[in-house]
């Protein structure tokens, strides 16, 4: 009865015959490749997906790129008209206050020849000063400057030395005479002023 009663609770492999059992390996031997394989193969579909997805991120990005340098090259276009309007403002009367200034040297000469001893020239004088007052006051309004002092250094970006001196009262290399003086619009150079400049003693 023990016997029997063990085989029966034997598994169904074991109760197998030799043939059965070795019919059963090869079956599941032939199975696992054919699973392989399978898990193997790539749906043609899905790489083909992947391929467009990774080619509209690039175009994604390609256009933002476009669109960057689009908004900087609009930014520099404006920035680039506003300081052509801005200089158009400033420099507008450039000819206008280049025509101006033999007027304002007549009148300078005048004042400067003008015998200021003769009483019968006072009025006239005085008028002559009044009007190259207002001149002058008139273009200052609208940037323009006079280059003129003495005593300061000597500046080739607004001055034209005319003549070298020896002077005890001005150091080297300074303005010591003024003899036509000059004109800016603006910071803009309209004309040197014609100087004398001092070099010390040889």
């Amino acid at each position: 009865m023990n016997v029997q009663n063990a085989e029966k609770f034997m598994s169904s492999k074991e109760q197998n015959t030799p043939n059965e059992q070795v019919s059963d390996e090869i079956q599941q031997d032939q199975q696992q490749p054919q699973e392989a394989e399978t898990a193997a193969e790539v749906d043609p579909r899905d790489e083909r997906i992947a391929q467009l997805e990774a080619e509209l991120a690039q175009s994604q990005t390609g256009v933002r790129d476009a669109q960057l340098r689009a908004q900087a090259e609009i930014e520099n276009i404006r920035r680039r008209a506003e300081m052509d309007v801005e200089k158009a403002h400033k420099f507008a009367l450039e000819k206008f206050a280049n025509e101006l200034l033999p007027v304002i040297d007549s009148l300078e000469r005048a004042l400067e020849v003008a015998n200021k001893e003769d009483p019968q020239l006072a009025s006239m004088i005085e008028g002559i000063e009044l009007t190259l007052k207002g001149l002058l006051g008139a273009v200052r309004k609208f940037g323009v400057e006079v280059v003129g002092e003495t005593g300061v250094p000597f500046n080739p970006e607004v001055h034209q030395a005319m003549s070298m001196m020896e002077s005890e009262e001005f150091e080297p290399n300074h303005v010591m005479l003024v003899m036509q003086r000059g004109y800016t619009l603006n910071g803009r150079l309209l004309r040197p002023a014609m100087v004398a400049v001092s070099k010390a003693k040889s």
